[in-house]
């Protein structure tokens, strides 16, 4: 769909407001909604509900000379420099690039790949929204709640082993078995784990509930800047790598929260004014049969209707191949969200069978040399339905973000440790003493 069919208004200015930062301070935080800014670190605007995003004193990039994502230190949320080796990598395909004729296709890997120097142990660009939200975190003395369907909860636990910070996650039963870590779990990690008939969604919820409880703050979803702005480390590395904006950028997503960073770090770039003077094209990629934002998005609309969108969501999401892909509540018609990213970059979003990813990311995995996650899967199959339907040129500069790869790989080089839940909720509406008595939160 493109800006004309939908009735998007894709003005620059109006995403990217010019907010006066001091000195001494790195950033501000702007709504995207009323364009007020805010000196502290927050959750919400008091007057809508736009997202907030960062402001930046530092309107061109300096790259850090340290490892991993602290590299891009400049436009991350932090006081202190991160020094993990944790980050993405970005290389020119060759293999897959010919299988699909394209002359500049760039992979974004976020896994575990040493020969490549890709080092996120829990196989997922989650932990990118990991490290700078518990890293913001250390000194406040309090513990985070948040909610996953498994490869978020997998990075938070993994950042919390680290650090000692403490973390109260909240699970769908189908999420428990991508629970692992390749280090010894530690009593920082406390995992929750939800009804066998309760979803993602039924997960954010108790979360939500649990975070009023003294002692723990909530980590904010896709509220929260220090995960968006974090993801955004993606475009980052690829514009750096390409000196240059891609022309399109393929990423799977469930909420959207990964497409509005890597539309928000854009935006950023654009601003820098050395990596180009147009935005990325955005092409995101829902997993049949649960994909709420694609209908949406190619009926022309901007609110998702329950009944339309996602009806009998719960049965729709146990039928998709990547059903961490799935989201009943996404960051998708608020200012600043999924619609109005798709909007200013003129975006085009894809609805992908199960029997398509699958053959995708076997595609993929046989050209590219390396493990790939579901997830991922849906990317590589958007790419190919976009080649198909000439989408893109061969010669256009294009970013595919594989989100989550080389488990198989890490089994190589560590032992894996399941985590096991500290307690059990059978929905989101269970009495919160009930958790407080089998004295998971303390």
């Amino acid at each position: 769909m493109t800006e004309s069919d939908s009735g998007c208004s894709a003005n620059i200015s109006q995403f990217h407001p010019s907010i006066s930062i001091s000195d001494n301070s790195k950033y501000k935080l702007a709504c995207t909604g009323c364009g007020g800014a805010f000196d502290d670190d927050r959750l919400k605007c008091p007057n809508d509900s736009g997202l907030l995003r960062t402001s930046y004193r530092s309107r061109q990039l300096v790259l850090k000379n340290v490892p991993g994502m602290g590299k891009f230190h400049d436009w991350l949320p932090v006081q202190e420099i991160i020094t993990s080796d944790s980050g993405p990598i970005t290389y020119k395909s060759t293999e897959l690039a010919s299988e699909l004729g394209l002359d500049n296709l760039f992979i974004s890997f976020n896994g575990y790949w040493p020969e490549k120097g890709a080092f996120i142990k829990t196989c997922s660009f989650k932990e990118l929204e990991a490290i700078p939200t518990i890293q913001r975190l250390r000194n406040s003395g309090k513990a985070l709640v948040l909610a996953s369907a498994g490869n978020t909860a997998r990075a938070f636990a993994h950042i919390s082993a680290l650090t000692g910070v403490k973390v109260y996650i909240v699970v769908p039963a189908s999420g428990i078995a991508r629970l692992w870590l390749p280090e010894e779990p530690t009593d920082s990690i406390h995992i929750i784990q939800m009804g066998k008939n309760c979803d993602y969604t039924d997960s954010i919820h108790l979360a939500e509930r649990l975070s009023s409880l003294p002692g723990v703050m909530a980590e904010g979803g896709a509220r929260n800047v220090a995960r968006r702005d974090g993801m955004g480390t993606v475009m980052l590395d690829a514009s750096v790598y390409m000196r240059r904006m891609p022309d399109h950028y393929f990423q799977a997503i469930g909420s959207g929260t990964g497409g509005i960073a890597a539309w928000e770090a854009s935006l950023r770039l654009l601003g820098d004014g050395r990596f180009g003077k147009r935005l990325p094209e955005l092409h995101l990629s829902q997993n049949l049969p649960f994909a709420p934002m694609y209908h949406a998005w190619n009926a022309g609309r901007r609110e998702i209707i329950k009944d339309i969108d996602m009806p009998d969501a719960k049965n729709l999401i146990h039928g998709m191949y990547a059903d961490i892909l799935s989201n009943r509540e996404p960051p998708y018609s608020m200012a600043g969200g999924v619609y109005d990213a798709m909007c200013s970059t003129g975006g085009t979003m894809y609805g992908i069978p199960n029997n398509e990813a699958r053959s995708a990311q076997t595609l993929f995995e046989r050209n590219e040399g390396i493990d790939i996650l579901p997830p991922a899967g849906v990317a590589v199959a958007s790419l190919i339905q976009a080649v198909n339907e000439q989408k893109v040129d061969a010669g256009d500069h294009i970013v595919l973000n594989i989100t989550g790869g080389g488990v198989k790989r890490l089994e190589m080089d560590y032992n894996l440790f399941n985590i096991e839940p500290a307690a059990c909720a059978e929905n989101s509406i269970v009495p919160l003493e009930e958790i407080i008595h089998k004295k998971v939160i303390a």
